[in-house]
């Protein structure tokens, strides 16, 4: 009888000419794609119950998958390696947390906030100053606006208390005729004291804090008591409260009105927060523009440096 030719056969049923032939050379493995595997390495049914209930006695349940592993090794047992005792472990909902210790709290980043002018978004944090006695501190209270980075207010105690914060606030809301929109800070006992919530609530004023234990959520603040700390003179220690206030004093009055701010594109404070700043930077932009027009081969293809200032400042925002 005639038949088909074997290519055209093989493509008829789906094996590939190879198949048939390994076949016939007596090959019992069934190399085709899809086909039912074996793999060696693979745990039988009653190997894997071995590994979970392993897992699971009394005196190795509250230990890592890792601590098991080296717990049965020396005692001459080996049922899988660390990474398939978790892969047990996550299949059958196994990897709950069995220690009674508490259960890490994962806090949201905090609101992001955005300032386009002076008296939207304020922050605040509480510094230690060292005392001539070791262990006893002064407290510096201190405001600043996050628009032009300003001190807007400042204070000087003995303790840490919220009531001495919000005779803070309130002063500076006097003084400037203005409340912000929002304010943030750490999250330490007087920024959530009871009489500052309740005075920023009575304003119309929205409250937020760091993380626990994330410093770099207010890095404004943080910034400012590092300028401070830094500062040429800065006192290693202070005698009196009266000491540590009168040169707090001359810092502020420093800081907002001659220290020329990097982030400002070098321009105070105050020059910001008055508009003064759009002057200035006009002025050294025009002062480049004409130099570069003069010296052309000291800049070459280069542009020439613009001096900007920011029209908006970001706090707690993505990271590009």
């Amino acid at each position: 009888m005639a038949g088909a030719r074997e290519e055209t056969a093989c493509e008829l049923v789906g094996l590939s000419v190879r198949t048939l032939q390994r076949w016939r050379s007596g090959s019992e493995v069934d190399g085709r794609n899809g086909a039912p595997k074996a793999t060696a390495r693979k745990l039988t049914p009653e190997e894997t119950e071995a590994v979970y209930q392993a897992a699971n006695q009394e005196r190795l349940a509250d230990l890592t998958a890792e601590q098991v592993v080296a717990t049965l090794a020396q005692e001459s047992t080996y049922l899988a390696s660390a990474s398939t005792f978790y892969r047990i472990l996550r299949e059958r909902k196994a990897l709950n947390r069995r220690q009674d210790s508490r259960t890490p709290v994962h806090s949201a980043k905090p609101d992001t906030r955005v300032a386009t002018g002076p008296n939207q978004v304020w922050t605040w944090d509480i510094t230690w100053l060292t005392t001539e006695v070791k262990g006893i501190y002064f407290y510096a209270y201190v405001i600043l606006d996050l628009w032009d980075r300003s001190i807007v207010g400042w204070a000087i105690h003995d303790r840490e208390d919220g009531q001495l914060a919000t005779e803070l606030f309130e002063r500076a809301c006097l003084e400037h005729r203005a409340c912000p929109r929002f304010v943030h800070s750490d999250n330490g006992g007087p920024m959530k004291a009871f009489t500052l919530v309740e005075f920023l609530y009575s304003r119309g004023i929205t409250l937020t804090t760091n993380r626990p234990r994330v410093s770099n959520d207010n890095p404004y603040s943080e910034s400012l008591f590092k300028t401070v700390k830094y500062r040429a003179g800065y006192p290693r220690t202070f005698k009196t409260l009266l000491a540590a206030m009168t040169w707090f004093a001359g810092f502020v009055d420093w800081y907002n009105t001659k220290h020329m701010h990097s982030s400002l594109a070098y321009v105070t404070p105050y020059q910001r927060r008055t508009g003064q700043d759009l002057d200035l930077l006009r002025a050294r932009n025009t002062t480049i523009v004409l130099a570069r027009g003069k010296y052309p081969l000291r800049w070459g293809t280069r542009p020439a440096k613009v001096y900007a200032a920011p029209t908006e400042v970001v706090l707690n925002g993505e990271v590009a």
